[in-house]
């Protein structure tokens, strides 16, 4: 009885702090995310007042919230849009992945930590956190923007990359044999192309089965779904954000229009544990060390991705603003490269600085990338955009008599 009580102490004292963030961050016109962040690390391991009876509360909070976030985007978008964007933005995503996994290696290996910490650090600085990216495109109101498309085309394309890279790099940090490593990415594949052909050949089935008239029926049954969903596809070593995304996908017509309503309260909230999540499992104490390397890693990193959105929107003949505002919403890293990291330290074969390392770059690039997220909406950065675009484009002068 007295560890419950504590959990509800805990939790409620922290929601409530994490309201009063939100309220505050809104007032000023900021994101809330660098906040949550900052709470969590006041509040978890070596912080200043750590809350030991809430953490797996907060762990299971933070998986939903991932989760729920993934899903609100999916119901943004048919299948068709999701094969088309797929179809279009596949040179982006290799782009995408030269750019940015190529840092990360090649920093690991200058710093002598071997080729496989090589191939880990180079997951982490690939991977955009869609997670982060998602709460930054809703607090920005970007999601029915022109270059939102090719944001989510390489997030999912990132997504799904993962569903290849992470049985690769748990078999490359066990040790074990081709046959087995083989076996991993064989089910990852066949369990992503399954589940993508459900969602484009039967989601329309899918959708009847859930009716738009009974809200707490369709609010469980979306819900249920999503997690069931996203479960499989975790246990089949394939991301849960991608089952998550492709049950929005499947859901159409007002079944969608009235899931979004529905869920909007849930992902607001569970989107906050998350990130509140991610600065409780961090020690500040360990970061110092690795600090100016994480640094240096992040600016590279960040200045890869704002030219992969950059590159990957102005392919879709999106306009100079919007090319921006896709290049700096890529920046933030996040659930991703933890899961990363997290596999080469329970596996124990690497460099133990690795995640101390990758906790500081990720939260460097966490709470810098929604603030720069900024940037495009900011009057002097618009004024000046105009001033280039005009000196490219120069008005013809008028002949005269």
């Amino acid at each position: 009885m007295h560890e419950t009580t504590t959990l509800l102490v805990e939790v409620g004292a922290l929601l409530l702090l994490l309201g009063l963030l939100g309220r505050l961050s809104r007032r000023f016109g900021v994101s809330p995310i660098p906040l949550y962040l900052l709470a969590g690390l006041a509040f978890g391991h070596g912080g200043l007042l750590p809350l030991a009876a809430s953490e797996e509360f907060f762990a299971v909070g933070a998986e939903i919230g991932v989760i729920l976030l993934l899903v609100m985007l999916g119901l943004e978008y048919s299948a068709n849009e999701l094969v088309g964007n797929l179809r279009s933005a596949a040179p982006a995503g290799l782009i995408d992945a030269v750019l940015n996994a190529l840092p990360g290696f090649g920093f690991a290996l200058l710093l002598g930590w071997g080729w496989v910490a090589a191939v880990v650090l180079g997951g982490i600085t690939w991977i955009s956190s869609s997670g982060v990216i998602a709460k930054v495109l809703g607090d920005l109101g970007r999601v029915g923007n022109r270059e939102t498309p090719v944001i989510l085309s390489v997030l999912v394309i990132e997504d799904l990359a993962m569903a290849l890279y992470l049985p690769l790099v748990t078999a490359l940090l066990a040790g074990v044999g081709l046959v087995k490593g083989g076996m991993a990415l064989g089910i990852a594949v066949l369990t992503v192309v399954v589940v993508l052909v459900v969602a484009i050949r039967f989601g329309h089935l899918i959708s009847a089965a859930l009716s738009a008239k009974d809200p707490e029926a369709l609010l469980l049954g979306v819900l249920g779904l999503t997690l069931l969903v996203a479960g499989i596809a975790a246990r089949l070593q394939v991301s849960a954000a991608v089952g998550a995304f492709l049950v929005g996908i499947a859901l159409s017509g007002p079944v969608a229009h009235h899931a979004t309503e529905l869920l909007s309260p849930l992902r607001d909230l569970f989107a906050a544990v998350f990130f509140v999540f991610f600065g409780l499992v961090t020690d500040p104490r360990d970061m110092p060390p690795v600090l100016l390397p994480a640094i240096v890693l992040a600016v590279v990193t960040m200045g890869t991705k704002l030219a992969t959105g950059y590159l990957a929107a102005r392919r879709a003949g999106i306009a100079e603003p919007g090319r921006w505002r896709a290049g700096f919403a890529l920046m933030p890293r996040g659930e991703f490269s933890i899961v990363i990291a997290g596999l080469a330290v329970a596996a124990g074969t690497v460099e133990p600085r690795l995640a101390a390392l990758a906790t500081a770059y990720v939260l460097i690039t966490v709470i810098t990338g929604p603030m720069l997220a900024r940037l495009p909406d900011m009057r002097w950065f618009k004024q000046r955009l105009r001033r280039r675009i005009a000196a490219q484009h120069p008005r013809p002068v008028p002949a005269t008599d």
